[in-house]
């Protein structure tokens, strides 16, 4: 399957801007092969953490996505912040809409506390891996890139980790290195998925957008700028390469 990363600009915390602004993108990725289409962590509000910037589960974003994966026939997924019905905080919610009107959820286990992020979202419970046409397909955000363990978990049913970010320049050697290191450890492609720009709070953010292989092998990369990245992805490879180099067998 051909995936395509889309790294963008956010307008903050505007998001029938942002849904139109990406409509082009996903199209232009959809015209080039891709069957998977991936957008950055809150794509459609930047990392906000106003009080009340939580959207209704199955809201405008949700909508929005599930729009596109129809209208292309294609998979199309980015998080926003979502209220899950009876709650009050959201979630930072990874939200993979398929062709055929399904929706599938991962709400980001590790809130980034450094920049107060648990106090004003819910922490998820659990992983998510779902079926992509021949894929294996596991979902994480951000900030969990940095739990080697959870990844860990998945690999057995893992063919390809998804990480959409908001990742910060400052920081850009630690997002590059880790992305880098997930797929060699597990054997795995990583798309990581980062936005550009400068957010509302402030926060300069690097892109360095990238589709890794199974080896650690760079197949996709993007500098600092608005990109669609493209690159083809085959279980078939993560499976000759775990039978080629059988390290996952030695994991405790």
């Amino acid at each position: 399957m051909r995936v395509a990363a889309v790294q963008h600009d956010i307008v903050w915390e505007d998001r029938a801007a942002n849904h139109a602004a990406l409509a082009g993108p996903v199209a232009r990725a959809v015209d080039e092969g891709a069957g998977l289409v991936v957008l950055s962590e809150t794509f459609s509000t930047g990392f906000s953490m106003t009080p009340g910037i939580g959207e209704p589960e199955g809201g405008s974003s949700a909508t929005w996505l599930a729009e596109q994966a129809r209208r292309h026939g294609v998979w199309v997924g980015g998080s926003s912040a979502e209220v899950a019905a009876g709650e009050t905080l959201p979630h930072n919610a990874f939200v993979l809409a398929g062709p055929g009107g399904e929706l599938h959820r991962y709400r980001k286990v590790h809130p980034f506390t450094y920049a107060g992020e648990h106090e004003r979202f819910r922490a998820g419970m659990a992983p998510l891996t779902v079926q992509v046409g021949d894929l294996r397909v596991s979902l994480f955000v951000c900030y969990d890139l940095r739990f080697a363990d959870e990844f860990w978990a998945l690999a057995p049913d893992t063919d390809l980790y998804l990480v959409p970010a908001n990742w910060p320049a400052a920081r850009r050697v630690h997002w590059q290195t880790l992305l880098r290191a997930r797929a060699i450890e597990n054997q795995a492609y990583v798309v990581g998925v980062n936005r550009v720009g400068t957010a509302g709070d402030g926060t300069e953010h690097c892109g360095d957008s990238v589709v890794v292989g199974p080896q650690g092998e760079l197949l996709a990369e993007a500098g600092d700028g608005e990109a669609v990245l493209l690159a083809d992805v085959d279980p078939a490879e993560v499976a000759r390469v775990r039978q080629q180099f059988p390290f996952l067998q030695d994991r405790l």
